[in-house]
């Protein structure tokens, strides 16, 4: 029987960009499920997790400056993922150095209804993200926010202690959460410019952060881009669906290259 997967001369590298208060280890239960076709790299950007921030990055235009350095030292075909606000520095980085990307996967970005949600207009207060990001951590709390964030009824079973103790802890060593929402804001998704580059708008039917509604006001600045609406997953399918996102992640990676005629 002939293989109808898209046929490559080479694994795509799949850059993926993790969320506020998170680092790359977001992504270590879902990359042991992915097949030979697919090489994901999941770098903790500079302020993130364990990582010291860097004086040099003052804003998303310095953090989409550093990834553009990541995406270089990597082979091609290249797709940047980027999850939460790893959505909004990919985009970021579309805005500068597309030349670098051959397909963009946005999984749950942030940027739309900024104006309007009532999280980012929280973190306005004085000492809220600070606040935020100690409740995000803090243990006694940690059974809440996992019923809140996670898929307690997933197919694949609990999320183990130990990625759900490292997805908290990114919370408390965080140097650069507080400044994603003055650097992400609605003013900056306004004037971005629509970028064409295969790419697909991906979202969990069940989402609890973030809608998928919100994917036709990105769908505006990537022409031709198609969205992906995965009934029953939430906002963290890598961590409490790693085996389905895996697999699904090797398929979108791969049409976006070939769709790209990228040649490695």
């Amino acid at each position: 029987m002939t293989d109808p997967r898209p046929s490559l001369p080479a694994p795509v590298t799949v850059v993926a960009l993790h969320g506020n208060g998170g680092g790359g280890s977001r992504f270590a239960r879902a990359a042991a499920h992915l097949g030979d076709r697919v090489r994901l790299v999941a770098p903790t950007l500079p302020g993130f997790g364990n990582v010291p921030a860097d004086p040099a990055i003052r804003s998303l235009r310095g953090c989409a400056d550093w990834v553009a350095r990541e995406l270089e030292r990597h082979p091609r075909p290249r797709v940047l993922l980027g999850h939460g606000i790893g959505g909004s520095i990919a985009l970021e980085v579309l805005q500068h150095h597309a030349h670098l990307v051959d397909g963009v996967i946005l999984q749950s970005p942030v940027g739309a209804r900024l104006a309007q949600r009532r999280f980012p207009k929280l973190m306005k207060l004085p000492g809220m993200r600070t606040l935020a990001r100690r409740m995000l951590a803090m243990r006694i709390l940690r059974g809440l926010w996992t019923r809140r964030l996670f898929d307690g009824a997933s197919p694949e079973g609990a999320v183990p202690r130990e990625h759900l103790d490292a997805f908290f802890e990114g919370y408390r060593r965080c140097a650069l959460f507080g400044a994603m929402f003055d650097w992400i804001t609605a003013a900056w998704f306004e004037q971005l410019r629509p970028v064409a580059v295969p790419a697909v708008l991906w979202w969990g039917g069940s989402e609890r952060v973030l809608a998928p509604e919100h994917a036709a006001a990105f769908a505006r600045l990537l022409p031709g881009s198609r969205t992906v609406v995965e009934p029953g997953w939430g906002h963290f399918p890598m961590l409490d669906r790693p085996r389905a996102w895996a697999a699904r992640l090797e398929q979108v990676a791969c049409e976006l290259a070939t769709a790209r005629g990228v040649r490695a």
